[in-house]
């Protein structure tokens, strides 16, 4: 526990909420996979009569506190529902501004993922994205590939739906080739063929805004995943909200449909 206390030094304040609940969560029972559909940017910009953009920015900045925040917590996997394929559906400006901020992100943020030991991956049909997006992801990804202190997943242009036919669509030409009977089609080998095959499931996902929906992520990862579902929109969601959901999730007790591990008291 002492441990843990010293990963926040200097990060947040002594005697604040935040370290408060910081004391309540077990080292031992972190998950290994956290999930965020990060809900709410443009819910948060309205009630400030302000651009969707202001949102959206400001939720980028709440992203780069949670991402380091899950790093000091020792979090091997936080994957980050970053833009759907629902998403082009919206108003090119804010696409635009989007992007932008993805950009942004890429070019201010390579340094502190390779001070903190973080490696950056994505998931999705990105390369679908612009041509100079897809060149700074590749760029961004090839410098931190060899860190190893947790791995940061961001989901662009992606579609849970989607993730399952490529997927299927791999398997399909390999058992071709192959010549698999159906009985060696099983969930472990259909599992090699999803963005995440080398991946844990995610053991919570994080809902912010208070949807009670998935939203297409994840679908097939998340069949036994505990959820946390909290009315803060994306942008004032803090480190004290993380570590709530933590603790909460570490008070429940997991069945993964049968008897399940106990919680701690």
């Amino acid at each position: 526990m002492e441990d843990l206390q010293k990963r926040f030094e200097g990060f947040i304040k002594p005697g604040s909420r935040e370290a408060l609940l910081l004391r309540q969560i077990h080292p031992e029972r972190l998950p290994h996979h956290v999930a965020i559909i990060m809900d709410g940017n443009g819910r948060w910009a309205l009630r400030r009569q302000k651009p969707r953009v202001v949102g959206h920015r400001a939720g980028a900045k709440a992203a780069r506190q949670i991402v380091e925040t899950a790093a000091r917590l020792g979090i091997p996997v936080l994957t980050l529902y970053a833009f759907s394929t629902e998403n082009w559906k919206r108003p090119q400006e804010e696409i635009e501004a989007l992007m932008n901020l993805l950009r942004e992100f890429l070019r201010k943020e390579v340094e502190t993922l390779k001070r903190h030991d973080i490696r950056l991956r994505v998931i999705g049909r990105w390369e679908g994205l612009d041509a100079a997006i897809r060149e700074e992801l590749h760029g961004a990804m090839a410098e931190t590939a060899t860190n190893t202190r947790m791995q940061l997943v961001v989901a662009l242009n992606y579609s849970g739906r989607m993730e399952l036919v490529d997927a299927f669509r791999h398997l399909y030409r390999e058992a071709r080739e192959r010549q698999l009977p159906p009985e060696a089609i099983t969930e472990a080998l259909i599992a090699q063929y999803l963005y995440t095959a080398d991946l844990p499931d995610p053991d919570l996902l994080i809902r912010t805004s208070g949807e009670m929906r998935v939203s297409n992520f994840l679908l097939w990862q998340i069949a036994y995943t505990e959820l946390y579902v909290t009315e803060t929109l994306w942008p004032d969601f803090r480190p004290a909200h993380f570590f709530q959901a933590l603790i909460d999730y570490q008070r429940r007790e997991r069945r993964y449909g049968g008897l399940g591990t106990a919680a701690l008291p």
